[in-house]
């Protein structure tokens, strides 16, 4: 009989990929847990309102698909997305301004993915990507998995500054810019046609890509539409632009797209073969029908119109709820409204007694790559309905004046 191998203590497992360590959990994320209960009123996450989903008409997309086309709904598909919904995505684009192709097109899992497999196919660790400051914070996770040197741009009022932005690449030699040029993530901001063909000009200038993020452009409330920015000179050859359905149909079905010029769409299709073959095949194919038997610019004017009367009810409230000396903006549309509290307060030390008062927003200061602003807070305005807000403020009003009178 052969002799028993001596028991050993065991070896530790193999430690996580630097860039797991690197990369914190998303504070939204975090907060949209914390207030998870009925009674909380949040202002924190950028949820759609889900009364305001058209349940009928998607449940009658999937009904037909599962009906009339199980076995090819229920199948495998191709890497760049059903035929159907890229043609109708490129019709919708191109109504909007510029024009497209289907085969222009790349099908995603939420414009996310479509942030992630630009990232894949672009950047290299060490790379310099440029981002506006305050930034969306998941993009911020993207780059910083990709192992990128994320430098942030300045930005005002009206947005990022194109003249900071020819300094900063003239100086860092960045690969890539990301921005969302209308309604922006977390400001609400919205970059004037000037400045977006000062920002192609830049682009083309310094030999770098733009990643346009565009998920709130078609919840305009006021105000005409600006182009896009991949449709000012120099930006043609050079940038990628996000959508989703997220915003106008409904975030669970996890549907966006990338229009990107021939030779990076075609990196982004190897990149997608590799994380995960092909988005769903029955959503795709319900969202193409919705599309050919619905009309979502109709389903749009009520989303639009109920967002507008909550958007008025939170910035006509802040007065009353903020601390005198607090400033906000009324953006022209999306989700959200960018609040500043006066020199000395600190949003993030300040929510915890927010939230036991059965209300919440986030604090500013994860959204900035650059040095931030402790008395910024983001607060979104859709979930709710106006009396829900109005209520909501009035809570954030007592739990502000609670925290004043105890420190």
């Amino acid at each position: 009989m052969p002799d028993a191998i001596p028991a050993a203590a065991s070896a530790p497992v193999p430690q996580l990929a630097a860039r797991a360590a690197r990369t914190g959990s998303s504070p939204v994320r975090d907060i949209l847990a914390l207030t998870a209960r009925p009674e909380v009123i949040s202002f924190a996450g950028g949820l759609p309102a889900p009364e305001l989903f058209d349940a009928p008409g998607i449940a009658a997309a999937f009904q037909h698909v599962l009906t009339e086309h199980p076995r090819r709904a229920l199948q495998y598909s191709t890497t760049e997305g059903d035929p159907a919904l890229r043609a109708a995505v490129a019709a919708r684009t191109t109504a909007r301004g510029l024009a497209t192709a289907p085969d222009d097109l790349l099908v995603t899992t939420g414009s996310q993915q479509g942030l992630s497999l630009l990232s894949t196919a672009l950047l290299e660790p060490g790379d310099v990507v440029l981002v506006e400051d305050p930034c969306y914070l998941a993009a911020l996770q993207i780059f910083s998995f990709a192992g990128a040197r994320v430098v942030p741009v300045p930005t005002d009022d009206e947005g990022l500054d194109p003249a900071a932005l020819d300094e900063i690449a003239a100086r860092e030699h960045p690969k890539l810019l990301y921005i969302v040029p209308t309604f922006q993530n977390p400001t609400g901001r919205t970059l004037s046609a000037e400045r977006r063909a000062a920002v192609a000009a830049v682009a083309a200038r310094r030999g770098l890509w733009i990643a346009e993020d565009d998920p709130y452009g078609e919840l305009r409330f006021e105000g005409e539409p600006v182009p896009w920015v991949t449709s000012f000179p120099g930006a043609e050859d050079r940038t990628a632009l996000l959508s989703s359905f997220s915003k106008v149909v409904a975030p669970g079905l996890r549907l966006g797209w990338l229009r990107a010029p021939a030779a990076l769409r075609r990196a982004c299709i190897i990149a997608k073969q590799a994380a995960d073959l092909h988005t769903s095949t029955v959503d795709q194919a319900a969202a193409a029908r919705y599309l050919a038997v619905e009309d979502l610019d109709a389903h749009l004017v009520r989303v639009r119109d109920a967002y507008r009367e909550r958007r008025n009810a939170l910035v006509d409230g802040l007065a009353a709820a903020l601390p005198e000396g607090s400033r906000w903006n009324r953006p022209a549309g999306g989700m959200f409204v960018w609040a500043t509290l006066p020199q000395g307060y600190d949003a993030t030390a300040l929510l915890p007694e927010v939230v036991r008062h059965d209300v919440a927003y986030v604090p500013g200061a994860p959204f900035f790559a650059g040095p931030p602003d402790a008395a910024a807070a983001r607060l979104s305005f859709v979930t709710h309905s106006p009396a829900e807000i109005t209520e909501g403020l009035g809570r954030l009003a007592e739990a502000l004046r609670s925290a004043r009178r105890e420190g």
